[in-house]
């Protein structure tokens, strides 16, 4: 056999292992974006409110914000193809429950224990694939993720919208679509990943961390979904909230600096490279999840499309994110370089945020398109980009919890994007159909003033019309604070070293400097600490040490 057949033969496994990871991280990101435009349909259906609209939508995201961290030190303590199988089985019972939820409520806290499942996964996969493929070769691999990601997350809008107006399916297909797929992703994975596990007999799960670390975010989430609307900016609830928040995660980083295992290891992401990393991922995070649930909303409430169509009308955003995912990630494997990639990225995610920023009910399609294009280019030049910056710069014993760090940031970003725009949204629209109404002088039923209510439909046309151009304004004000964060993740990204991606799958020993191997310990890779100079008997005796790649 050849050498080029047998290196066929030998990569069939891993590409087939691959395929099931990608259906997994598909159908998790899917589930994020498919209800966003079939939303007006799923809230009016069972009597919702703009309030829960966001809550729908953000319950998800929170718990799969929350829980992200754990997920990721559990696959650097456990088996990661086991706790896999679990997080698969979590979202398809999850799924199914969302399916048949009866009210608003109902369907909040299914989405909620889907968001477990979705954060799992999505950690896990990562992590997984980072296991089997070395950093530079996975630039290509993290291509096709982006590419991925960008027909999940601005396709699920489309899919979600043709489900919905097809009338023997309905919205509740949202929740059931994605069942199938994942069940053939359980028995592919079962059946061919194996991967290489340190069984481990020391482990000890920072369960008190985990805790302090998910109380904290989730308590700052809430305030920022609450404020400004159920209560005032200045009032005694900012003030328990906010201060509770910050004591819980104080806590949590002297609990995470004293613990052997800390869920979110403090020298892993006080470096360098992992903190511009981090930083960034929360502006391309809001992105990401805000972008589409919002454009979304945007095309039905303000422009009166059908579901389908305003999934049709966000194809932009998902062509810029697959395009410039895919071709950066192929360039980025054959260089190895990535900080021009990830500058660039920010570039067009502020252009584009910043041209969505001037849209109201009557602009033009061609400039909402071409902001659309501008922020899916951002999104996929950026996104899993940053990731690789983080998975880099840690040795493979840290992978779950590097993965889990930079996933956890990110959809703490996409979290805290979807409740702040949906807040600011919210009050915005509330406060405009008001002065409409008032302006129009025709009196309305009470409770249909306020924008509270979702059933265009069931309006009369002169407040629809009022409704439309109070979604249309207030859509280009939340994108203007988009534009702000995109300029923050900008400036960050600048300070980013040239990182040299490595081609192994772990970090290589570091090599001593010559004039001073036997006088001065020398120093990891990853800055964690000393390591003695190497016993020359060491690599067949000859002294010499693998040279590391720069990172």
């Amino acid at each position: 056999m050849s050498t080029t057949q047998s290196q066929g033969t030998a990569r069939t496994p891993i590409m087939r292992t691959l395929s099931g990871l990608l259906i997994v991280l598909g159908v998790t990101m899917l589930s994020g974006t498919i209800v966003s435009v079939a939303l007006p349909q799923i809230l009016g259906s069972l009597q919702g409110t703009q309030s829960q609209y966001t809550w729908v939508v953000t319950s998800t995201l929170l718990a799969s914000t929350a829980s992200t961290p754990v997920w990721g030190k559990l696959a650097d303590l456990f088996p990661k193809k086991r706790l896999l199988q679990i997080s698969i089985v979590l979202f398809i019972v999850a799924s199914l429950l969302s399916g048949f939820a009866q009210n608003t409520e109902q369907l909040i806290a299914f989405r909620a224990l889907q968001g477990l499942g979705m954060g799992a996964s999505q950690v896990l996969v990562q992590a997984t694939i980072a296991a089997l493929v070395s950093p530079k070769e996975r630039g290509r691999f993290n291509g096709i993720i982006g590419a991925i990601m960008a027909v999940a997350t601005v396709g699920g809008p489309l899919i979600g919208g043709a489900l919905t107006d097809i009338s023997w399916l309905g919205w509740r297909w949202c929740f059931f679509v994605g069942v199938p797929f994942m069940l053939v992703a359980l028995v592919v994975l079962t059946r061919t990943l194996h991967l290489e596990e340190e069984r481990r007999t020391d482990v000890h799960v920072d369960y008190l961390g985990a805790a302090l670390i998910a109380a904290g975010v989730s308590t700052l989430l809430l305030w920022v979904t609450f404020v400004g609307g159920t209560f005032d900016w200045i009032s005694w609830q900012t003030g328990a909230m906010v201060l509770g928040s910050l004591v819980l995660l104080t806590l949590a980083v002297w609990v995470e600096n004293r613990v052997s295992e800390p869920v979110i290891p403090l020298h892993l992401v006080l470096r360098r490279e992992p903190v511009i990393a981090i930083v960034a991922s929360v502006a391309v995070g809001m992105a990401m999840f805000g972008g589409a649930v919002f454009l979304g909303q945007y095309f039905q409430l303000a422009r009166g499309y059908s579901p389908t169509a305003a999934g049709l009308m966000t194809t932009p955003l998902m062509l810029g994110m697959m395009a410039a995912s895919t071709v950066s990630g192929w360039l980025i494997s054959r260089s190895g370089k990535v900080k021009a990639y990830v500058v660039t990225g920010l570039v067009f995610l502020t252009l584009g945020f910043l041209l969505l920023s001037t849209i109201d009910e009557s602009t033009s399609l061609l400039v909402v398109s071409l902001g659309m294009l501008g922020v899916g280019v951002g999104v996929g030049m950026s996104m899993q980009n940053l990731v690789l910056v983080v998975q880099n710069s840690v040795p493979k014993r840290e992978l779950g919890a590097a993965s889990g760090a930079i996933t956890f940031f990110r959809s703490l970003g996409g979290t805290i994007g979807v409740s702040v725009l949906g807040a600011i949204l919210a009050n915005r629209v509330s406060t405009d159909i008001t002065e409409g109404v008032a302006a129009s002088g025709v009196p309305i039923p009470a409770g249909e003033s306020d924008g509270s209510t979702l059933d265009l439909a069931g309006m009369p046309p002169f407040l629809r019309e009022i409704v439309e151009s109070a979604y249309g304004s207030s859509t280009g004000d939340i994108f203007l604070v988009a534009t702000g964060i995109a300029v923050v993740g900008l400036i960050v990204v600048l300070f980013l070293p040239r990182v040299q991606l490595r081609d192994t799958v772990d970090m290589k020993p570091a090599e001593p400097a010559t004039s001073r191997a036997d006088s001065e310990p020398v120093r990891t890779e990853t800055g964690s600490g000393p390591v003695a100079p190497r016993n020359p008997e060491e690599n067949g005796g000859t002294g010499r040490h693998e040279t590391p790649l720069p990172s």
